[in-house]
């Protein structure tokens, strides 16, 4: 039967992937493609590097594809921590958040449709088609604003689980509450309080990088101290 050090570190494993999949989709192709505020020039990036907007998609949909074996491989190490928090970091992390980051991916697809033009398009000037184009990206944007809501909400359970396991150190716990702290700071000030999305963006990236411990741990050392050994619950 498998240990509980085993089955921590395919969930590490998996987390691991996650963490170098993620930010090709949500930093590094955004920053090279979409100029904030400016359609015309988004769409000459985008109609340039159509191949990176495409590896973009892609490795958004296979990062979700991370998320859900991340969600349930976590899932059965902790069922027999707290099975009713188990259950919450499931539904949370991978339930509600995967199907709205695979919908929000078609308003890429349908960007890219719309900047390249053409067939049923070319009624439109090319400027209206930059504009929509832009719009497109945007709802994008604030689709991964509101999936970020419940990767805040996700390490709530999370974090407790981690405090209550006595097999990672509980201080670990307490970063994925900061976190998430984090992730729901940034969604609530994109939503009520765009004004000040900058000074809480700042502090939300810091609180933020108190998920990436829980990652390497994982990966690296699994689980420590006399429960390691144990099988994971059936």
């Amino acid at each position: 039967m498998r240990t509980i050090k085993k089955q921590a570190r395919i969930a590490g494993a998996w987390y691991l992937l996650l963490f170098l999949v993620g930010p090709v989709a949500l930093k590094i192709v955004p920053g090279k493609l979409f100029v904030f505020g400016n359609a015309t020039e988004t769409a000459a990036r985008v109609l340039a590097n159509e191949s990176l907007l495409r590896i973009g998609m892609a490795s958004e949909l296979f990062g979700q594809l991370a998320v859900i074996f991340t969600a349930l491989a976590l899932f059965r190490l902790f069922r027999g921590v707290s099975e009713w928090l188990s259950w919450q970091l499931l539904i949370l992390g991978a339930l509600v958040s995967v199907p709205i980051s695979f919908v929000i991916v078609v308003f890429e697809m349908a960007a890219l449709l719309v900047f390249k033009g053409g067939g049923f398009l070319a009624v439109f000037p090319k400027a209206e088609l930059d504009a929509l184009g832009y719009l497109l990206i945007r709802m994008h944007g604030m689709g991964i604003t509101l999936a970020s809501i419940f990767w805040g909400l996700w390490l709530i359970p999370f974090g407790t689980l981690v405090v209550r396991s006595r097999f990672i150190p509980r201080v670990i716990g307490w970063l994925l509450y900061a976190a998430g702290a984090g992730y729901l700071a940034y969604a609530t000030a994109a939503i009520l309080f765009p004004q000040s999305l900058t000074q809480v963006g700042d502090v939300a990236q810091i609180l933020e990088i108190g998920e990436i411990p829980i990652v390497f741990w994982l990966a690296i050392w699994g689980a420590t101290g006399p429960r390691a050994s144990e099988p994971i619950a059936a």
